[in-house]
């Protein structure tokens, strides 16, 4: 449903985006992940036809977002870091009058249709002054939705909403995601880990990787990571088991837990599993963990280790 194919913006001497290609699918929620000043939001921009890219091409549900921007608008839904709302009309009213914008025929059925979708209809009512944060944020979502889009764009939705918000708009993303693509903007890690199918990490205007949370978990560690628990403090295993072929950095957590590491391609389990026992402890667990999202975005956007970047870009993309 998004297509774009070395997509460049500069502001000036500035290059913001630098020949950014990726693609999203019909029922897909994408995470677009960055730190700030990355490109998320020109990306974002030039995929509403809200600005042109200075080169490239970028097309949304079959339509070029330059040339055939009108189709472009009327296929993307857009909700702004900064919901556009009028404080001082009635949400109904609000609504209404996001239809008639739009030139939308049947506009009191759509006003219905997306109250309903986002859970407002008991407040349809209501000035939108009087309402919450996250009951705002709803508001905002059901603008974006009132024309029935393809395409559904998300600039950090759940920023600034108490934790039952948070919940209450990953759930309705995840459902609105069922049918439509969405591109979602986010700074929170654990927001991308269990809203979207698929995370797009950019840095400096380039995709520095793509796939989903699962496999970037699994891919961009070089040594397996295990935690280990036995009945009892566990006093001197760490020794132990940092003394066994293939392991590495074992070391005892302060829960009491021992993690370490098997070396790429050694398994020691079966040694570390006798050494536990022999040593008189019962083995109560023994799993893998893989990478947080959060430390695969640290990896793959920090500064200072750009070998080590390249490097996990490489295991990626030959994985």
């Amino acid at each position: 449903m998004i297509r774009v194919n070395d997509l460049t913006k500069d502001y000036g001497s500035r290059r913001a985006l630098h020949g950014l290609t990726f693609e999203t699918q019909q029922g897909e929620v994408v995470g677009f992940l960055g730190p700030n000043g990355a490109g998320k939001t020109t990306t974002m921009r030039i995929l509403t036809a809200y600005m042109p890219p200075t080169s490239g091409e970028a097309t949304v549900a079959g339509y070029d977002v330059v040339t055939e921007s009108l189709e472009v608008r009327k296929r993307v839904g857009y909700l702004p870091e900064t919901v556009p709302l009028y404080t001082d009309m009635v949400v109904s009213d609000y609504l209404k009058f996001m239809a008639d914008l739009r030139h939308l025929p049947d506009a009191n059925e759509r006003v219905g249709e997306a109250l309903e979708m986002v859970g407002m209809t008991d407040r349809a009512g209501g000035y939108i002054g009087s309402l919450s944060k996250g009951m705002r944020q709803r508001i905002g979502l059901a603008q974006a939705l009132i024309h029935r889009p393809e395409v559904l764009i998300l600039d950090e939705p759940t920023i600034g909403l108490d934790p039952g918000q948070v919940v209450e708009v990953r759930k309705l993303i995840r459902e609105i995601g069922k049918e439509r693509t969405v591109l979602l903007s986010t700074h929170i890690l654990s927001e991308a880990q269990q809203t979207c199918d698929r995370v797009l990490i950019i840095n400096k205007g380039r995709i520095v990787v793509e796939d989903t949370p699962e496999n970037l978990q699994a891919r961009l560690v070089g040594a397996e990571r295990v935690v280990l628990r036995v009945r009892g403090d566990g006093d001197g295993l760490a020794e132990k088991v940092a003394k066994i072929k293939g392991v590495q950095n074992a070391k005892a957590q302060p829960d009491g837990a021992l993690e370490f590491q098997f070396l790429p391609g050694q398994d020691a389990r079966p040694a570390v599993a006798r050494a536990v026992i022999e040593s008189g402890y019962d083995l109560l667990e023994m799993r893998p963990v893989g990478l947080s999202l959060e430390e695969i975005f640290l990896e793959l956007t920090k500064e200072e280790q750009p070998d080590k970047k390249k490097k996990a870009r490489r295991e990626v993309s030959h994985a």
